[in-house]
């Protein structure tokens, strides 16, 4: 019987985004995705695999300096003491064209070749391993198509980084069916690209993304880690999920409907907390948390958003023992009345009312809109004014333009607050 792992998309040394600007952030921030590799490395040792396959994106792009390919020099040393190969294929983070910097790497390493795919073979294991790198970033070629007919009798395993027929949130680069893998007639496909994983296909042949080994932002959330295998006589065995990540990301959606204060938003956040901490079993954790609902806290919280937000990060800190981490808060919360109810009183009132009405934002939007009427309506002759006292909103042709203008301001943020959901 044999065994070997599969992991991909290790970006070694890329930072974690979103929490290098906070001070007091947990120490695993730094240097986190090197902490996963080793975990890697020891999980390969200390289940005496046959063999490690890595399905590109090994490194997040040219190295800064010589350090990144020196750590990983040392790595594969310890993994060539122990008699264990890597297999390694580029992706579009590594590509040839991207890393200009080198290093030799052990003899135990193989990279395969960025020109056309090409086959190893294990043979006192009776394996071969089918691969092909990327030579530039942006592949736009189905790749899987040329590689080899499977060897007869051996056991067969495709290497590829692939986002197959569209992963959401990953770029379409070397597109495949995972039935045109399943027709070529490998054991296995150890895939790369795709960030979150995922067994397209379990058995006849196994399809699997592995995820990669350590979430780096809020979009990476949940265990990270890689996939180990056992096979015996050209036949898989086993393929089970191992965690090696250091630190997990947590979004967690708050429905605030009903909460009366803002205190109740804390103990329900408490309780969250408490919720994810037991599940990331003894790794520190990053919150980023979504407040929604109608609540009649959300003036309080948007009026002294500051200080909430402060409340939540202690609230965080005390109940994770300081095993967590605030990221982020995002107020999306609204007021009972706000649709259709009473408009705050420094709001404009006349033919604005109606438009500052169905705009249907949060007290804080609209005191925006406001400053920004302000400020356009100073920019107009004051002899305007002076000379026509009883001028009012419904009459001046000056503030139709006004009007106009608010409108297109309120678009604007509508569109950047909806450019923001999305890419968050």
């Amino acid at each position: 019987m044999g065994k070997f792992i599969h992991a991909a998309d290790i970006h070694l040394d890329s930072p974690l985004r979103g929490l290098e600007r906070y001070e007091g952030a947990p120490d695993q921030v730094k240097n986190a995705t090197r902490q996963a590799f080793d975990n890697l490395i020891q999980l390969a040792l200390e289940e005496q695999v046959d063999f490690l396959l890595i399905a590109g994106d090994l490194y997040d792009g040219d190295w800064r300096d010589y350090n990144t390919g020196l750590y990983l020099v040392s790595c594969m040393n310890k993994l060539r003491e122990a008699g264990i190969p890597v297999f390694i294929v580029r992706g579009n983070h590594d590509a040839q064209s991207v890393i200009t910097r080198s290093l030799p790497l052990p003899g135990n390493v193989h990279t395969f070749d960025h020109q056309r795919p090409e086959t190893k073979l294990i043979e006192h294991l009776g394996v071969a391993i089918h691969g092909q790198s990327y030579p530039t970033r942006q592949v736009t070629e189905n790749l899987a198509r040329a590689y080899p007919d499977p060897e007869q009798g051996l056991l067969n395993i495709g290497l590829l980084h692939t986002a197959l027929d569209g992963r959401e949130g990953h770029d379409p680069y070397a597109p495949c069916s995972p039935q045109e893998l399943v027709n070529k007639g490998y054991d296995y496909w150890a895939l790369g690209h795709v960030h979150g994983r995922e067994e397209v296909q379990r058995g006849s042949p196994w399809v699997v993304f592995p995820g990669n080994l350590q979430g780096r932002h809020i979009n990476e959330g949940g265990p990270k880690g890689c996939t180990l295998v056992t096979f015996d006589h050209g036949q898989i065995l086993t393929v089970e999920e191992r965690r090696l990540d250091v630190l997990r990301w947590s979004r967690c959606r708050v429905d605030c409907t009903g909460f009366r204060t803002p205190e109740e938003v804390l103990e329900r956040i408490h309780g969250l907390v408490l919720q994810e901490m037991e599940a990331a079993e003894g790794r520190p954790v990053v919150f980023r948390f979504e407040l929604t609902g109608s609540t009649p806290a959300h003036g309080e919280l948007v009026g002294q958003r500051e200080e909430w937000a402060n409340q939540i990060r202690a609230t965080v800190l005390d109940t994770s023992f300081r095993q967590g981490w605030l990221e982020k808060v995002k107020l999306r919360t609204t007021s009972p009345s706000s649709a259709g109810g009473p408009l705050p009183e420094e709001l404009p009132r006349g033919f604005l009312e109606k438009y500052f009405r169905e705009l249907g934002q949060d007290a804080e939007f609209l005191a925006e809109l406001k400053q920004e009427l302000a400020a356009l309506k100073a920019k107009l002759p004051h002899e305007l004014f002076a000379n026509h006292p009883d001028l009012n909103w419904e009459n001046s042709a000056v503030f139709e333009e006004l009007l106009a203008a608010a409108k297109d301001l309120a678009q604007v943020k509508l569109t950047a607050r909806e450019v923001s959901t999305h890419e968050d």
